[in-house]
């Protein structure tokens, strides 16, 4: 993962993609080549990101999508920017308003470093109900929460975090320091019982925490956690082997991009080096892989020299349409129960569409690339990515599509790191893929 891990992680992956491409044989190479996927250009992107000390290391990841229902026309973005805290984007992708991510609590400490976002729509605080932009503060192991108004002269984000809300993972500031906290985001509210909860992936583990989200008596809000789960972190292959993720010694495969469909109570996990998972959001029972990606079962030994993965042959494992990393889930809903479960895959630069429908078991529909149009830059090594299937007014009458930027290319001197948001008429992809 280009933009979310070092770069010796980065150079990991794709030594293993390009083996894997290598691999194929020449039937499955012409059967590629022979089926493009169809292509949508955006409609305008966010002022380019730098994560150096003269940009504020900030660092797109991973955006969210809110509805103005009183204003449509007046809806919001909400973007991480790691280190850069959050960034709030009008429907034109001009910017808003910049939130700061928290300071380090000591001089040794990490600072705050904003990874994903996601909505609550709704909850119930002591002053009325309010939807709230929820974070994971990577940096300090902890979620925070930010109220919505759109009328707010200061900016539409208030910071309403309980300051006493606890650590997801971490027991103290050393564990902190190591960077195994909070990483991945879902949100989801329980129809059964209007609670509201968060999913939140440990990084470099394969740890999910369901945490429930809860209102203070001040008008703060906090969280508890109810349970956790473990993905593999091994895996029995059909030939009989055992096979582990290449990774730096300690690092386990992780998990970032998360959605919950609310129709059903599903989780759909994205295994960034594994696949896709499909489980219940409140952590029972057992996970089902949806997909793998195609560097599945690929063997590889880490060089502590150059930091790298060396891949060995492709055994043939793998699945057809995801290339790690596997990011940026999100679900498309359509007005008649239908939808997709949409995932960015990170290594070829394209988004794989899955059926929303579990008892079809969520089978493959089709894909795309987010591509550069004369004015604007494609998506590249996408990590995050957003969908709304709901009238935005004029501009987006028939939904939006919001997809990070690996590789944003402004006329920057070379070396910066630039990342961006490009914002995708969503009419205009389903509209190619339907065709």
């Amino acid at each position: 993962m280009a933009m979310n891990r070092p770069a010796r992680s980065a150079a990991l992956a794709l030594g293993t993609a390009m083996a894997a491409i290598a691999a194929l044989t020449p039937a499955q190479a012409l059967t590629h080549a022979s089926d493009p996927l169809p292509t949508v250009t955006p409609r305008s992107e966010t002022p380019t990101l730098y994560d150096d000390e003269a940009g504020g290391s900030a660092n797109a990841d991973d955006p969210a999508i809110w509805r103005n229902p009183a204003d449509p026309d007046n809806s919001l973005v909400i973007a991480t920017a790691k280190e850069g805290g959050l960034r709030v984007y009008d429907l034109d992708a001009r910017q808003v308003q910049s939130v700061p991510a928290p300071p380090a609590p000591g001089p040794d400490d990490a600072p705050g470093r904003f990874n994903n976002v996601d909505l609550v729509h709704g909850l119930r605080l002591p002053a009325g109900r309010a939807d709230l932009a929820v974070t994971t503060d990577r940096g300090h192991d902890r979620l925070r929460f930010y109220r919505i108004d759109r009328r707010n002269t200061g900016g539409p984000l208030t910071d309403v975090t309980d300051p006493a809300a606890p650590r997801v993972f971490s027991a103290g500031q050393d564990e902190v320091n190591d960077q195994q906290t909070a990483y991945g985001l879902a949100v989801w509210t329980d129809p059964a019982t209007s609670r509201s909860y968060a999913l939140v992936s440990r990084r470099n583990r394969t740890t999910v925490a369901l945490l429930e989200i809860t209102p203070t008596a001040d008008g703060r809000v906090t969280y508890r956690k109810v349970r956790t789960l473990d993905l593999p972190s091994a895996f029995r292959l059909p030939d009989g082997t055992s096979w582990t993720p290449c990774a730096e010694p300690g690092e386990l495969p992780q998990v970032e991009g998360m959605v919950v469909d609310p129709a059903n109570g599903t989780l759909y996990a994205g295994q960034e080096d594994v696949g896709i998972w499909r489980m219940r959001a409140d952590l029972t029972g057992t996970p089902d892989l949806v997909d793998k990606v195609r560097e599945y079962g690929v063997p590889g030994v880490y060089d502590e020299e150059t930091e790298e993965c060396a891949p060995g042959a492709d055994p043939g494992f793998g699945g057809s349409y995801l290339a790690a990393d596997v990011e940026g889930l999100t679900l498309l809903t359509e007005a008649d129960g239908d939808g997709y479960v949409l995932g960015s895959s990170q290594g070829d630069d394209t988004f794989a569409l899955y059926d929303r429908e579990t008892q079809d078991d969520n089978e493959y529909e089709g894909g795309f690339r987010v591509t550069a149009g004369r004015t604007v830059d494609g998506s590249e090594e996408c990590d995050g990515a957003a969908v709304l299937n709901a009238p935005l007014g004029s501009r987006y009458p028939r939904g939006l599509l919001v997809v990070q930027d690996g590789h944003d290319t402004p006329s920057v001197p070379e070396g910066r790191e630039a990342t961006g948001f490009k914002f995708v008429d969503l009419g205009r992809v389903m509209d190619r893929i339907d065709d």
